[in-house]
């Protein structure tokens, strides 16, 4: 091990936080490694090399999914409503289907995974506005709750984490619509938060495509109604 790599990950480091960041740095290389394939498609000798940096994506994401199963994590790609579940095949094929600007806060302490997600969302259609903190996506959702349709937010974030800032924004507004991204996280801490009135969740790495996916998902307001309230009918996708 360099001694970057100790100055990383110090010795008795948890395997979660290892396998959390892990699955951030995948996100971003494969983040970046599709932008550039719509850039240079087409271009001659290039899809072998894609290839091989795909391969190379693929295998590290096993490698770290092994790492989260053995620090005891959920194994969940996609968490959603069931009925927004349903949803989810056809927007992943057809792509988001703007009947109006959707509005979206990204919330994530990491500036590449926020640039490159930023530039995803904006691309397909929507209005995206971004915070690197707890604090910051709180203040601008309370300076305004009704100018952001859905947040997407990371889990690990320093000071203030994705659960502490899910509770506060319903507090502000229990109808808030957040969307969980996380590299590592326990089972039993998220099914708390989905029946704490998380809107969904999606697991590092993930496509754009299937981000996308899930965003059209959620936004669809697809919730069944329970005695009044709006609560959501949990499926789990592995």
């Amino acid at each position: 091990m360099s001694e970057s790599q100790q100055k990383a990950f110090p010795a008795g480091t948890d395997n979660s936080k290892v396998a959390s960041e892990l699955n951030n740095l995948i996100q971003i290389i494969s983040g970046t490694s599709s932008l550039i394939e719509n850039i240079w498609e087409g271009r001659p000798g290039s899809e072998k090399y894609f290839e091989m940096l795909r391969a190379s994506i693929e295998r590290a994401e096993q490698v770290t999914a092994q790492l989260v199963a053995q620090a005891g994590g959920s194994n969940c790609k996609r968490l959603l409503p069931s009925d927004a579940e349903q949803n989810f095949d056809e927007a992943l094929t057809a792509g988001p289907a703007l009947e109006r600007k959707y509005s979206i806060l990204i919330t994530d302490d990491e500036p590449m995974a926020l640039e490159l997600l930023h530039s995803v969302l904006t691309d397909a259609g929507y209005d995206v506005s971004v915070a690197q903190s707890g604090f910051e996506c709180l203040d601008l959702y309370r300076r305004d709750n009704h100018s952001h349709d859905l947040i997407l937010m990371d889990l690990s974030m320093p000071l203030m984490d994705g659960e502490e800032t899910l509770q506060r924004l319903r507090q502000m507004s229990p109808g808030v619509k957040v969307v969980l991204m996380a590299g590592f996280v326990d089972s039993g801490r998220l099914e708390k938060m989905m029946g704490n009135g998380l809107s969904g969740f999606v697991g590092k790495p993930f496509a754009p495509v299937e981000i996308l996916a899930v965003v059209t998902s959620v936004l669809s307001g697809a919730y069944r109604t329970n005695g009044g309230t709006t609560s959501p009918s949990i499926a789990a996708v592995v």
